[in-house]
């Protein structure tokens, strides 16, 4: 959709210059506002046209139920779907009694504007109405990262061509009319009417609405207040509902008068607390929001993404396109996770319902490590959750007849909810993702009170899942059976490279930090056997390879199976589990994503540089890239063993999946993890950042269309400003004590302003290996074709 001529590249914002109904559904995603908490898609302030209307509390769903032609023990009883809950966003417009709606009428002009620094969304529209009345209308709306029960409107209406009358009609809503998803099974399962009715009121210009979810039993909140100035000759009234309360303003303007509406919304939810609780809650909120008034909500916000930018921005010189997309990207992360606080980072953020607002593995493994080097606090808390939700999979591995936890591949609320048991309950390497996230924070910040207060216990029940899934066989070596790696093409595989890998990690992991913390590990259960047992099966973990061909098994016997017809498969045909039956996938060399490439990423000091680059040839012809998480481990692997062009092309399908929709859903909202992997590809491939032992590393290598790549990270109290020309890389520590880290192997140890500077090896490209017939990544050119708008 971004190469459409409406959409310019700008280094600092997204910016829409005409509205087009064929891609309104995928631009509510690309505009949408959230902090973790509260999540606003960007649909219109009128409320139509839309394409798929949103407004979402992080936690809120509803239980639906998981049909099975065949029950089986163990599988999950019933399902979690977000819901859309009351949408305060609406605005209508009524000039001279017609409404303000962009598919009748004469449209002028329409731009929207997602400022990146200001985390402000800006709307101009000129309109004619069928009656021949011309108005300006001005919004611009936030979700606030500083109160994070609040968002905001401001909308201003201003007669162009003559007296007319207008009416504003400011709304909470509740129960909105969805449309029905299509048969993608990515897609959320919509419920009708899921909100129940307890309390709806209105004073003066200050609405409420307070319902709870029939089966989940969540009570949720709404109340907003305004503020409105214009001519004298304003009225104002209110009125409300079961699931309506609104504020109706009219006025009567002259040429060079405006109607200004400031809306204020908070938004609540709890399990436990009660109607009279809950409005009481939207309403403190709601007091600070006014209190704070306008202009402060915007000083709060500019103030709290210039201390983001300031440690985490990415620049890239060379590619505009890729420069905008990777601050598009931050953004939006950072908006997944600023302020969930002990809640989940779902795969869609709070941008739509895809996956039915579902988080699963990839939180771990791609968003938190960026968040990780850029907001750390934001991690803290997502794991903060996954803490929160031990109990659930303490109980689920009872239920599976295993030790320790097993953490759901899918979920909102900590319990399972995958009805197919090869892609969700097999798929156990989660739970080592998690134990990795919980390793990278730690060592990445020195916070010695979260591993023992949070990441111990996490480490120490994952680690027993290991030791129990797993078994010695009678030479000793240690074996995981039955389990699905990244690749949901190989289901139920033995000794898959990555769990295999991860798993190790995370039972040597779990050992170290019980011995930091004997206290705590005591009072887990944790004893010296215990931590012997779980050494010894990390060091005698099995990892296949094939002598013929000479590389590392996916997983045991993978080189053996028959390959799939890559040259007899349509391009129409992709993804492939859409067209084909998982049997048939799951007997051949197929890969759907990354899955030994991510391995050699995350556990690169695992292989040996010449086992990465012939396993990376081996497995690049085969890898369909079926998921959005897939481009950005093979962009950081192709650009260490030597493939930067190739490399290139990979970062530029990370960085535009759903700025080009290039899956097809980004109607269904954002792939955060995608996003989070345009920093992967940026950082960890050209920067060649690492962080296995310890110690950053720094490797970098630039493909020749990037002259100039410069980021930062925050690594133990201190901010790090890392900058890598064709030939160059300087490291300078901003501010903290002094930091040893690693430029290709050599130890360097820098100081606060002594920046140090060391040439970049040149690096033989090898030739690019084949991709699938058909799936080769999009070659990126020198230019893009859309217009290009200058560094300001």
């Amino acid at each position: 959709m971004i190469t459409h001529p409406a959409y310019a590249v700008e280094p600092w914002c997204l910016r829409e210059t005409e509205l087009k109904l064929d891609v309104l559904p995928q631009s509510e995603s690309v505009f949408a506002l959230s902090n973790g908490h509260v999540g606003w898609r960007g649909n219109l302030d009128e409320g139509e046209p839309h394409g798929l209307p949103g407004s979402y509390l992080n936690g809120v769903f509803e239980y639906r139920p998981l049909p099975y032609a065949e029950a089986g023990y163990g599988y999950p009883e019933s399902g979690q779907t977000i819901i859309n809950v009351t949408n305060g966003k609406i605005i209508r417009l009524l000039v001279d009694d017609e409404p303000f709606d962009l598919r009748y009428g004469r449209l002028h002009s329409h731009e929207r504007v997602l400022d990146f620094r200001t985390g402000l969304l800006r709307r101009t529209v000129v309109w004619t109405s069928p009656t021949g009345r011309t108005v300006a209308v001005r919004s611009t709306r936030l979700v606030s990262f500083t109160q994070r029960a609040v968002a905001a409107v401001a909308y201003e209406v201003e007669p162009l061509d003559g007296d007319v009358r207008v009416v504003l009609q400011s709304e909470l809503v509740a129960n909105e009319e969805l449309p029905r998803p299509g048969g993608d099974p990515r897609a959320a399962a919509v419920l009708e009417s899921p909100l129940l009715p307890e309390e709806s009121s209105c004073h003066g210009l200050r609405l409420r609405l307070v319902h709870r979810t029939a089966v989940s039993g969540l009570h949720v909140a709404a109340a907003a207040d305004h503020v409105v100035a214009g001519p004298d000759r304003t009225q104002a009234h209110s009125e409300h509902s079961d699931d309506l309360s609104r504020v109706t303003v009219i006025s009567a303007l002259r040429p060079g008068e405006r109607l200004r509406l400031e809306k204020f919304v908070s938004h609540g939810w709890s399990a436990v607390r009660s109607v009279p609780a809950m409005h009481d809650q939207v309403d403190a909120a709601l007091s600070a929001a006014t209190a704070t008034g306008w202009p402060g909500l915007l000083a709060e916000q500019r103030a709290f993404l210039d201390s983001f930018w300031d440690r985490a921005d990415v620049q890239v010189e060379g590619d505009a396109e890729v420069q905008q997309a990777v601050r598009f990207a931050l953004f939006h992360v950072l908006q997944a996770g600023a302020r969930g606080e002990a809640r989940a980072i779902p795969a869609k953020g709070l941008t739509g319902p895809g996956y039915d607002g579902h988080c699963f593995w990839d939180t771990e493994t791609f968003v938190l490590p960026l968040l990780t080097y850029t907001a750390p606090q934001a991690v803290a808390q997502a794991l903060g959750w996954r803490h929160g939700t031990l109990p659930a999979a303490r109980e689920r591995a009872r239920q599976l007849g295993l030790r320790g936890a097993a953490f759901p591949w899918r979920t909102i609320n900590g319990s399972e909810c995958s009805a197919y048991w090869p892609a969700g309950t097999a798929a156990f390497h989660v739970n080592a993702d998690i134990a990795d996230a919980v390793v990278r924070y730690v060592s990445a910040t020195g916070d010695d009170a979260f591993e023992r207060e949070t990441g111990l216990a996490l480490l120490v029940e994952t680690a027993r899942l290991w030791r129990s899934l797993g078994h010695h066989d009678h030479r000793g070596a240690f074996h995981i059976d039955g389990v699905t790696g990244p690749d949901e093409y190989s289901a139920l595989a033995d000794d898959n490279v990555y769990t295999n890998l991860m798993a190790a990690h995370n039972l040597r992991s779990a050992a170290e930090a019980a011995e930091r913390h004997p206290d705590v590990a005591a009072g887990l259960g944790v004893d010296d056997e215990e931590t012997a047992a779980w050494r010894d099966a990390a060091d005698r973990m099995t990892v296949p390879y094939a002598d013929e061909p000479g590389v590392h098994e996916q997983c045991a016997g993978f080189t053996r199976h028959q390959v799939w017809d890559f040259a007899g498969t349509r391009s129409d045909q992709y993804p492939l589990m859409l067209h084909f039956p998982y049997f048939d996938l799951y007997r051949k060399q197929v890969v759907k994503q990354a899955d030994l490439v991510l391995a050699m990423c995350l556990r690169g000091d695992e292989f040996t540089p010449e086992e990465k680059a012939r396993n990376f040839a081996y497995y690049e012809p085969l890898t369909v890239r079926d998921s959005s998480l897939s481009a950005c481990g093979q962009a950081v692997l192709a650009a260490e063993v030597g493939h930067l062009r190739l490399a290139y092309d990979y970062l530029g399908e990370a960085a535009l999946m759903d700025l080009s929709d290039l899956e097809g859903n980004t109607r269904d909202g954002l792939h955060i993890a995608s996003l989070a992997g345009t920093w992967f590809a940026l950082v960890m491939g050209f920067g060649g950042m690492r962080d296995h032992s310890g110690c950053l590393a720094f490797a970098p290598r630039l493909p020749e269309r990037i002259g100039r790549l410069a980021f930062g990270v925050a690594v133990r109290g201190r901010r790090l400003r890392i900058e890598i020309t064709g030939s160059t890389a300087r490291y300078a520590l901003v501010d903290g004590e002094p930091l040893e880290i690693r430029h290709c192997g050599e130890p360097l140890t820098l100081a606060a302003g002594r920046p140090v500077c060391r040439e970049v090896p040149p690096l033989a490209e090898r030739p690019a290996p084949d991709q699938p017939a058909g799936r080769r990544p999009a070659r990126r050119g020198w230019g893009t074709a859309r217009s290009e708008a200058p560094e300001g």
